[in-house]
């Protein structure tokens, strides 16, 4: 006696003489309460516990049993199973009838249908951030496919002013195979006159072959940069049309672009890095929460029953809830493991941001600066082919009055023709530093 007077137990779910809640009733879902205790003396082999009503109106009634009950326990959690009337267990406490003698089957069987469900209460919100962290790789995916847009609309833009240049470049040489071709005519008949001789004849006439065998190549060109652009159109049919004005009245625009810490923030690739650096500070959080406890929470609902015949029957309908505590003591090497490599993808992923960073930098500077130095020399390249022009004329009257040989003639209109080559040459460079100071600035994407 004086024994049992020191074994104290306590249901933290209701007051000492207070009414059961029904949660822990039949009217509920009949969960059995928790339950605490202390004070047992030493030496206890096991615990049993047995939960009864002395005061029900058929006499004594047993709710439930437990034995067997370690003696270092001294608690049960808030969330025992609802044993279902037709299994073994609910069949014993209901007081089911056999009928006659006939006893249990043996074996007895057991027919399961049901769903369980378990929650972990975010506590150190470590869900949360793993959440977060999938919300910034997705932003970093969508990013990624823009800064793809861009690179393919500035390769297709960059292809498309190549293949205008060449033909710019295509008709400038026929013009010339024209003017050389008229200049041998006129250097035959110079040698059938006996003022020149056919040296002055092979040289025109080598210079005019250059020029074709120019002709072919430009043309070998155009078609490379044709196949290209249908390969980046996906469309094998194709068919490109020079542009309505001239090549060389293409203007790339004002040089002024506003404040580049700005303008760097449109660039896909930085904001795919900054999202990239966003989820992996996240993911070093979640990985620092590993470490603590977690608090979980499962609950099953379904059917039990020991035949089939009653399994979709109310009365063999279970329940179950309960919460525990889980701290990691087992793994702590490998929680380490994740969370120190988690440090280190942050700090890769914070070195890759900044080099992104300078690299668009030095990108946006470099196209500004290339494009100011290209149009300040198209300008002076335009100058030149004016005065090779003018010579080219001057030297053909001088050789057709005789006061000028054939070299000079020759010379004049070589750089003449490498001059207007180069001209439009520049201005390709020109408007493609255009197309990369668009993909430098982000491509027009906010």
């Amino acid at each position: 006696e004086d024994t049992m007077a020191a074994i104290r137990a306590v249901a933290p779910a209701f007051a000492d003489g207070a009414l059961i809640p029904s949660l822990h009733s039949g009217e509920g879902l009949n969960l059995s309460p928790p339950l605490h205790w202390s004070g047992a003396p030493g030496g206890t082999a096991s615990f049993a516990l047995v939960v009864d009503d002395p005061d029900a109106p058929s006499g004594p009634w047993v709710h439930w049993l437990l034995f067997n009950i370690p003696p270092t326990l001294q608690r049960l959690p808030a969330g025992l199973e609802r044993t279902p009337r037709y299994t073994r267990n609910g069949a014993v406490e209901e007081g089911l009838p056999v009928t006659g003698t006939r006893a249990f089957p043996d074996p007895l069987g057991d027919v399961q249908l049901g769903a369980a469900l378990s929650w972990e209460v975010d506590v150190w919100k470590k869900l949360r951030n793993a959440r977060q962290a999938a919300a910034f790789r997705y932003l970093n995916s969508v990013e990624g496919k823009r800064f793809a847009v861009t690179r393919l609309v500035a390769e297709v833009a960059a292809s498309y002013y190549e293949w205008q240049g060449l033909f710019t470049t295509l008709g400038i040489i026929d013009q010339n195979i024209s003017l050389q071709s008229n200049a041998l005519e006129g250097v035959r008949q110079q040698k059938e006159s006996a003022k020149v001789t056919q040296l002055a004849v092979n040289r025109f006439e080598a210079q005019l072959l250059h020029t074709r065998a120019l002709q072919y190549e430009v043309k070998q060109r155009m078609t490379e940069a044709e196949n290209r652009l249908r390969f980046l159109s996906g469309n094998a049919a194709l068919t490109l049309k020079p542009m309505s004005g001239s090549f060389s009245s293409l203007s790339p625009g004002s040089g002024q672009f506003g404040v580049p810490a700005q303008l760097l923030r449109n660039r896909p690739d930085i904001r795919q890095a900054e999202f990239a650096l966003k989820a992996a500070q996240l993911d070093v959080k979640s990985a620092r929460a590993a470490f603590l406890p977690s608090v979980r929470i499962t609950a099953g609902l379904g059917f039990q029953a020991f035949n089939p015949v009653f399994l979709l029957n109310p009365a063999s309908l279970a329940a179950q809830a309960a919460g525990d505590l889980v701290a990691p003591l087992v793994n702590r090497n490998a929680i380490s493991a994740a969370y120190l490599s988690a440090n280190a993808q942050q700090v890769q992923t914070a070195v890759a941001y900044e080099q992104r960073i300078l690299n668009a930098y030095v990108e946006v500077l470099n196209e500004v600066a290339r494009l100011d130095n290209f149009s300040r020399n198209y300008q002076t390249k335009e100058q030149e082919v004016e005065i090779l022009l003018n010579s080219v004329s001057i030297a053909n009257s001088l050789f057709n009055s005789a006061r000028a040989d054939y070299i000079e003639v020759l010379t004049t209109q070589r750089e003449a023709l490498e001059a207007k080559l180069d001209l439009v040459d520049i201005k390709l460079r020109q408007m493609e530093a255009k197309v990369n100071l668009y993909r430098a600035l982000g491509g027009g994407w906010q």
